[in-house]
Protein backbone atom coordinates (compact mmCIF):
# COMPACT_ATOMS: atom_id res chain seq x y z
CA UNK A 1 0.00 0.00 0.00
CA UNK A 2 1.06 3.46 -0.38
CA UNK A 3 1.07 6.82 0.95
CA UNK A 4 -1.89 7.36 -0.97
CA UNK A 5 -3.56 4.99 0.19
CA UNK A 6 -3.13 5.57 3.37
CA UNK A 7 -4.08 9.08 3.28
CA UNK A 8 -7.54 7.94 1.92
CA UNK A 9 -7.45 5.78 4.93
CA UNK A 10 -7.15 8.89 7.34
CA UNK A 11 -9.71 11.10 5.33
CA UNK A 12 -12.43 8.21 4.62
CA UNK A 13 -11.72 5.55 7.30
CA UNK A 14 -10.45 2.16 8.08
CA UNK A 15 -13.81 0.75 7.34
CA UNK A 16 -13.74 2.29 4.05
CA UNK A 17 -9.74 1.13 3.84
CA UNK A 18 -10.29 -2.36 4.77
CA UNK A 19 -13.58 -2.53 2.84
CA UNK A 20 -11.90 -1.79 -0.42
CA UNK A 21 -8.65 -4.30 -0.03
CA UNK A 22 -10.78 -6.96 0.97
CA UNK A 23 -13.05 -6.69 -1.75
CA UNK A 24 -10.56 -5.98 -4.58
CA UNK A 25 -12.28 -2.10 -4.76
CA UNK A 26 -16.00 -3.71 -6.13
CA UNK A 27 -18.70 -1.23 -6.09
CA UNK A 28 -21.22 -1.69 -3.38
CA UNK A 29 -24.21 -2.21 -3.86
CA UNK A 30 -26.21 1.18 -2.90
CA UNK A 31 -24.95 4.66 -3.06
CA UNK A 32 -25.48 5.14 0.31
CA UNK A 33 -22.98 7.63 1.56
CA UNK A 34 -21.98 5.90 5.27
CA UNK A 35 -22.90 2.49 4.84
CA UNK A 36 -21.34 0.74 2.27
CA UNK A 37 -22.43 -2.84 1.52
CA UNK A 38 -20.29 -4.64 -1.22
CA UNK A 39 -20.85 -8.39 -2.55
CA UNK A 40 -17.42 -10.13 -3.45
CA UNK A 41 -15.98 -13.42 -2.88
CA UNK A 42 -14.82 -15.49 0.67
CA UNK A 43 -13.10 -18.83 0.33
CA UNK A 44 -15.01 -19.47 -2.78
CA UNK A 45 -18.19 -18.15 -1.82
CA UNK A 46 -20.41 -15.03 -2.40
CA UNK A 47 -20.09 -12.95 0.56
CA UNK A 48 -21.30 -9.59 1.97
CA UNK A 49 -18.79 -7.13 3.24
CA UNK A 50 -20.61 -4.42 5.22
CA UNK A 51 -18.85 -1.25 6.51
CA UNK A 52 -20.01 2.13 8.29
CA UNK A 53 -17.88 5.06 7.08
CA UNK A 54 -17.74 8.91 7.41
CA UNK A 55 -19.98 10.89 6.18
CA UNK A 56 -19.18 14.32 5.81
CA UNK A 57 -21.99 16.13 4.66
CA UNK A 58 -24.74 13.60 6.58
CA UNK A 59 -28.01 15.61 7.57
CA UNK A 60 -27.13 14.57 10.80
CA UNK A 61 -24.44 16.33 12.24
CA UNK A 62 -23.62 13.73 14.80
CA UNK A 63 -23.33 11.01 12.58
CA UNK A 64 -20.34 12.37 10.24
CA UNK A 65 -17.85 10.84 11.46
CA UNK A 66 -18.26 6.70 11.40
CA UNK A 67 -21.32 7.05 13.93
CA UNK A 68 -24.41 4.76 13.51
CA UNK A 69 -26.96 6.90 13.43
CA UNK A 70 -30.81 6.55 12.34
CA UNK A 71 -30.29 6.10 8.72
CA UNK A 72 -27.35 4.43 9.10
CA UNK A 73 -29.05 1.59 11.88
CA UNK A 74 -32.06 1.07 8.92
CA UNK A 75 -29.71 0.79 5.90
CA UNK A 76 -27.66 -1.94 8.02
CA UNK A 77 -30.77 -3.97 8.56
CA UNK A 78 -31.77 -3.02 5.01
CA UNK A 79 -28.26 -5.03 3.74
CA UNK A 80 -28.29 -7.54 6.27
CA UNK A 81 -32.14 -8.53 5.27
CA UNK A 82 -31.40 -7.94 1.33
CA UNK A 83 -28.61 -11.43 2.19
CA UNK A 84 -31.10 -12.94 4.11
CA UNK A 85 -33.79 -12.72 0.99
CA UNK A 86 -31.28 -13.58 -1.49
CA UNK A 87 -30.74 -17.18 0.05
CA UNK A 88 -34.16 -17.28 1.45
CA UNK A 89 -34.58 -20.88 -0.26
CA UNK A 90 -30.69 -21.73 -0.37
CA UNK A 91 -29.23 -24.82 1.16
CA UNK A 92 -25.67 -22.66 2.33
CA UNK A 93 -26.09 -19.45 3.40
CA UNK A 94 -23.39 -17.12 2.00
CA UNK A 95 -21.47 -14.83 4.53
CA UNK A 96 -21.82 -11.32 6.32
CA UNK A 97 -18.46 -10.38 7.02
CA UNK A 98 -18.88 -7.00 9.13
CA UNK A 99 -15.89 -4.34 9.12
CA UNK A 100 -16.21 -2.08 12.43
CA UNK A 101 -14.72 1.16 13.01
CA UNK A 102 -17.59 3.23 15.10
CA UNK A 103 -16.91 5.62 17.32
CA UNK A 104 -20.24 5.81 19.12
CA UNK A 105 -23.83 5.80 18.33
CA UNK A 106 -25.10 9.23 16.91
CA UNK A 107 -25.67 11.09 20.37
CA UNK A 108 -28.15 13.75 19.95
CA UNK A 109 -31.78 15.28 20.75
CA UNK A 110 -33.27 14.72 16.84
CA UNK A 111 -31.94 11.33 17.16
CA UNK A 112 -33.30 10.23 20.40
CA UNK A 113 -36.98 12.31 19.50
CA UNK A 114 -37.03 10.28 16.09
CA UNK A 115 -36.11 7.06 17.34
CA UNK A 116 -32.35 5.85 17.14
CA UNK A 117 -32.65 3.02 19.69
CA UNK A 118 -35.39 1.32 17.06
CA UNK A 119 -33.06 2.04 14.26
CA UNK A 120 -30.38 0.64 15.80
CA UNK A 121 -32.39 -2.33 17.02
CA UNK A 122 -33.20 -2.86 13.58
CA UNK A 123 -29.66 -3.21 12.75
CA UNK A 124 -28.42 -5.27 15.88
CA UNK A 125 -31.66 -7.69 14.99
CA UNK A 126 -30.86 -8.04 11.59
CA UNK A 127 -26.99 -9.57 12.05
CA UNK A 128 -28.89 -11.88 15.20
CA UNK A 129 -31.70 -12.92 12.36
CA UNK A 130 -28.95 -13.96 9.47
CA UNK A 131 -26.46 -15.96 12.40
CA UNK A 132 -30.03 -17.60 13.43
CA UNK A 133 -30.79 -18.13 9.38
CA UNK A 134 -27.59 -19.89 8.83
CA UNK A 135 -25.87 -17.16 7.33
CA UNK A 136 -22.02 -17.06 8.96
CA UNK A 137 -21.45 -14.05 10.51
CA UNK A 138 -17.60 -12.52 11.01
CA UNK A 139 -16.94 -9.29 12.56
CA UNK A 140 -13.55 -7.61 12.19
CA UNK A 141 -12.48 -4.99 14.07
CA UNK A 142 -10.20 -3.05 12.57
CA UNK A 143 -10.59 0.45 14.73
CA UNK A 144 -12.93 1.84 17.19
CA UNK A 145 -15.78 -0.66 18.12
CA UNK A 146 -17.79 1.90 20.71
CA UNK A 147 -21.11 1.59 22.32
CA UNK A 148 -24.14 1.54 20.68
CA UNK A 149 -22.63 1.66 16.80
CA UNK A 150 -20.76 -1.78 18.12
CA UNK A 151 -24.13 -3.63 19.32
CA UNK A 152 -25.61 -2.41 16.12
CA UNK A 153 -22.48 -3.60 13.44
CA UNK A 154 -20.55 -6.15 14.60
CA UNK A 155 -21.49 -7.44 17.91
CA UNK A 156 -24.11 -10.14 16.95
CA UNK A 157 -21.41 -11.50 14.93
CA UNK A 158 -20.78 -15.75 15.38
CA UNK A 159 -16.90 -14.70 15.24
CA UNK A 160 -14.95 -11.64 16.02
CA UNK A 161 -11.26 -11.13 15.23
CA UNK A 162 -9.58 -7.81 16.35
CA UNK A 163 -6.43 -6.46 14.96
CA UNK A 164 -4.01 -5.86 17.38
CA UNK A 165 -2.59 -1.89 17.85
CA UNK A 166 -3.08 0.69 20.23
CA UNK A 167 -5.63 2.34 18.21
CA UNK A 168 -8.04 -0.73 17.76
CA UNK A 169 -10.07 -0.25 21.13
CA UNK A 170 -13.38 -1.79 22.26
CA UNK A 171 -15.59 0.00 25.15
CA UNK A 172 -19.15 0.78 26.04
CA UNK A 173 -17.90 4.54 25.60
CA UNK A 174 -15.08 7.09 24.97
CA UNK A 175 -12.28 7.78 27.78
CA UNK A 176 -13.78 11.15 28.48
CA UNK A 177 -17.29 10.15 28.80
CA UNK A 178 -16.31 7.52 30.98
CA UNK A 179 -14.18 9.69 33.21
CA UNK A 180 -17.66 12.01 33.56
CA UNK A 181 -19.68 8.96 34.15
CA UNK A 182 -17.75 7.91 36.92
CA UNK A 183 -16.64 11.09 38.21
CA UNK A 184 -12.79 10.30 37.59
CA UNK A 185 -10.16 12.16 35.33
CA UNK A 186 -9.35 10.09 32.46
CA UNK A 187 -5.71 9.31 33.91
CA UNK A 188 -7.24 8.08 36.86
CA UNK A 189 -9.71 6.03 34.46
CA UNK A 190 -6.74 4.50 32.69
CA UNK A 191 -5.52 3.78 35.95
CA UNK A 192 -8.14 1.74 37.22
CA UNK A 193 -8.59 0.10 33.72
CA UNK A 194 -5.27 -1.40 34.72
CA UNK A 195 -6.62 -3.72 37.18
CA UNK A 196 -10.51 -3.66 36.28
CA UNK A 197 -10.33 -5.63 32.65
CA UNK A 198 -14.00 -4.77 31.62
CA UNK A 199 -12.81 -1.27 31.83
CA UNK A 200 -9.77 -1.07 29.53
CA UNK A 201 -9.99 -0.28 26.17
CA UNK A 202 -7.49 -2.24 24.83
CA UNK A 203 -7.96 -5.80 22.46
CA UNK A 204 -6.17 -7.67 24.99
CA UNK A 205 -8.64 -7.07 27.77
CA UNK A 206 -11.05 -7.67 25.98
CA UNK A 207 -10.55 -10.71 24.75
CA UNK A 208 -9.86 -12.00 28.32
CA UNK A 209 -13.92 -11.77 28.08
CA UNK A 210 -14.20 -14.41 25.88
CA UNK A 211 -15.78 -12.22 23.43
CA UNK A 212 -12.84 -12.00 20.62
CA UNK A 213 -12.03 -15.22 18.55
CA UNK A 214 -8.77 -14.05 17.55
CA UNK A 215 -6.10 -11.43 17.71
CA UNK A 216 -4.20 -10.82 14.30
CA UNK A 217 -0.91 -8.96 14.70
CA UNK A 218 0.06 -7.10 11.57
CA UNK A 219 3.13 -5.76 10.37
CA UNK A 220 1.60 -1.86 10.07
CA UNK A 221 -1.86 -1.33 10.39
CA UNK A 222 -1.97 1.97 8.62
CA UNK A 223 -0.39 0.96 5.58
CA UNK A 224 -1.08 -2.92 5.05
CA UNK A 225 1.25 -5.01 2.71
CA UNK A 226 0.24 -7.93 0.78
CA UNK A 227 1.47 -10.02 4.00
CA UNK A 228 -0.86 -8.26 6.09
CA UNK A 229 -3.48 -8.96 3.75
CA UNK A 230 -3.45 -12.08 3.08
CA UNK A 231 -3.12 -12.76 6.69
CA UNK A 232 -6.87 -11.42 7.24
CA UNK A 233 -8.12 -12.89 4.64
CA UNK A 234 -6.69 -16.11 6.14
CA UNK A 235 -8.34 -15.44 9.34
CA UNK A 236 -11.59 -14.51 7.57
CA UNK A 237 -11.59 -18.06 6.03
CA UNK A 238 -10.61 -19.76 8.91
CA UNK A 239 -13.13 -18.14 11.07
CA UNK A 240 -16.01 -18.85 8.49
CA UNK A 241 -14.68 -22.71 8.41
CA UNK A 242 -14.83 -22.65 12.48
CA UNK A 243 -18.36 -21.35 11.73
CA UNK A 244 -19.59 -24.21 9.68
CA UNK A 245 -17.61 -26.83 12.15
CA UNK A 246 -20.03 -25.65 14.89
CA UNK A 247 -23.49 -27.12 15.48
CA UNK A 248 -24.81 -24.41 17.86
CA UNK A 249 -24.26 -21.20 16.04
CA UNK A 250 -24.88 -19.10 18.55
CA UNK A 251 -23.39 -16.93 20.97
CA UNK A 252 -22.46 -19.77 23.95
CA UNK A 253 -18.91 -19.49 23.51
CA UNK A 254 -18.15 -16.74 24.75
CA UNK A 255 -18.82 -17.16 28.52
CA UNK A 256 -15.60 -19.21 28.42
CA UNK A 257 -13.23 -16.01 29.01
CA UNK A 258 -11.32 -16.15 32.00
CA UNK A 259 -13.07 -12.98 33.30
CA UNK A 260 -16.65 -14.24 33.07
CA UNK A 261 -16.72 -16.67 36.17
CA UNK A 262 -19.33 -14.27 37.62
CA UNK A 263 -21.40 -14.32 34.32
CA UNK A 264 -20.98 -18.43 34.28
CA UNK A 265 -22.06 -18.37 37.99
CA UNK A 266 -24.99 -16.17 37.28
CA UNK A 267 -26.13 -18.28 34.81
CA UNK A 268 -26.14 -21.55 36.88
CA UNK A 269 -27.73 -20.27 38.96
CA UNK A 270 -30.86 -18.91 37.09
CA UNK A 271 -30.81 -21.96 35.53
CA UNK A 272 -31.11 -24.29 38.92
CA UNK A 273 -33.49 -22.34 40.01
CA UNK A 274 -35.56 -22.35 36.75
CA UNK A 275 -35.12 -26.00 37.28
CA UNK A 276 -36.69 -26.62 40.27
CA UNK A 277 -39.45 -24.16 39.45
CA UNK A 278 -40.53 -26.79 37.46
Amino acid sequence: MDAATNTSADKHGKGAMWLRLLTGGAQPAHDWAAVKAVDAILAGQDARYIAVVPDPDNRFPRARNGEAGLVEGWQLARAVHEVMQLDRAAAVKRPIVAIIDVPSQAYGRREEAFGIHQALAGAAGAYAQARQAGHPVIGLVVGLAMSGAFLAHGYQANRLIALDDPNVQVHAMGKASAARVTLRSVEALEKLAASVPPMAYDVQSFASLGILWKILQLTNLALPDEQDLALVHGALEAALADILDDPARDLSGRLQGRHRQASRRVRELLQSEWEAAD
